[in-house]
């Protein structure tokens, strides 16, 4: 790694020719990038594809054009210098780390590409002095702004009001299916089924310690069982829920974090003191609950809160009475 970063260049010393050459060598990465963008969305949102696979077809206009300038000025042989090989250069995110970006991030990540290089020439060419190479430089700048202003156009073109508002609808109902609703599912399942066995522990023996044990158990056995239950029962492939491994991580990671809500208050020695910490987690996850469904599930709120807090109450009084008894 290190001899690695010691061998690369530094922009200021790349010459004239080589800055034409890594020039070229962005623009052919950056039509890939966008190629692969449009083959991730094609399926779920074809007109935003459609956006990418034009922006692909500019970059190719725009690298046929500095090869073409490169054959003037230097001949036809152009040096293999890519972003990598230079010190400082901007870099880009790799493709396989895009496979889970949102719709919104992917139009995000275009957009900052082109401004991105349009900022880096602009400040290379501030700090050169020779008068061919700034002027190289500025040109490579203002082709990056108009690679920005033909993103933007193209959107336009391909990106009616009624089409971008279907896509972001599919999107947020993806987003739901595959992350909120098996989250839901599990921070219900931690925070309301857990409440019986704590309590009952902690009012039948009194000991924190315990409590804290039992507690962290249930919850992290609740956490496995639904993670594992819920990327087990659908692969998702009919249903269109997702990637199974996605909404079990949301399932058994969320019913884990309701469980440890009030079992972690019993790490404290005092019992009641615990114990009314504990009650008021209590409170803030039924409350989030309630919140989680009225803002992605459309439930009123009012409805909501009292379907939480009666399922929560009732779970209590059982653990209390069974552990008072």
């Amino acid at each position: 790694m290190i001899s690695s970063f010691t061998q690369r260049r530094r922009f200021s010393d790349l010459s004239e020719q080589e800055v034409l050459a890594l020039a070229i060598s962005s623009e052919e990465d950056d039509g890939r990038i966008y190629r692969s963008y449009a083959q991730m969305l094609r399926e779920e949102y074809p007109a935003s594809a459609t956006v990418f696979d034009e922006m692909a077809v500019e970059e190719d206009g725009h690298r046929q054009a500095l090869i073409t300038l490169h054959r003037l000025r230097f001949g036809a042989v152009i040096p293999l210098i890519r972003r990598e090989h230079v010190a400082g250069f901007y870099a880009r995110r790799p493709v396989w780390l895009t496979q889970n970006l949102s719709l919104e991030t992917i139009r995000s990540e275009a957009s900052g590409m082109e401004s991105q290089a349009e900022k880096f020439y602009l400040a290379a060419a501030a700090r050169t002095t020779d008068a061919a190479t700034r002027k190289l430089l500025g040109d490579l700048a203002a082709a990056e702004a108009g690679h920005e202003k033909s993103a933007e156009g193209l959107e336009a073109k391909h990106l009616s009001g009624d089409a971008r508002a279907q896509e972001d609808a599919g999107e947020r109902r993806q987003f739901i299916l595959t992350w909120v609703q098996p989250g839901l599912a599990g921070l219900m399942d931690g925070s309301v089924s857990t409440l019986a066995p704590i309590f009952a522990t902690a009012f039948a023996t009194h000991n924190t310690h315990q409590t804290f044990l039992v507690g962290t158990a249930a919850a992290v056995g609740a956490g496995i069982s639904m993670g594992f239950t819920e990327a087990a029962h659908d692969d998702g492939v009919l249903s269109g829920r997702g990637s199974p491994w996605k909404r079990g991580l949301a399932s058994g990671m969320m019913t884990a974090f309701g469980g440890l809500g009030h079992a972690l208050p019993y790490l404290l020695p005092d019992f009641w003191t615990a114990t009314i910490v504990a009650m008021v987690v209590v409170f803030f996850e039924l409350w989030a609950i309630a919140w989680i469904q009225n803002r992605y599930m459309e439930t009123p709120f009012l409805r909501a809160a009292l379907q939480v807090v009666l399922g929560g109450a009732l779970v209590f009084a059982a653990g209390a009475l069974i552990g008072g008894g």
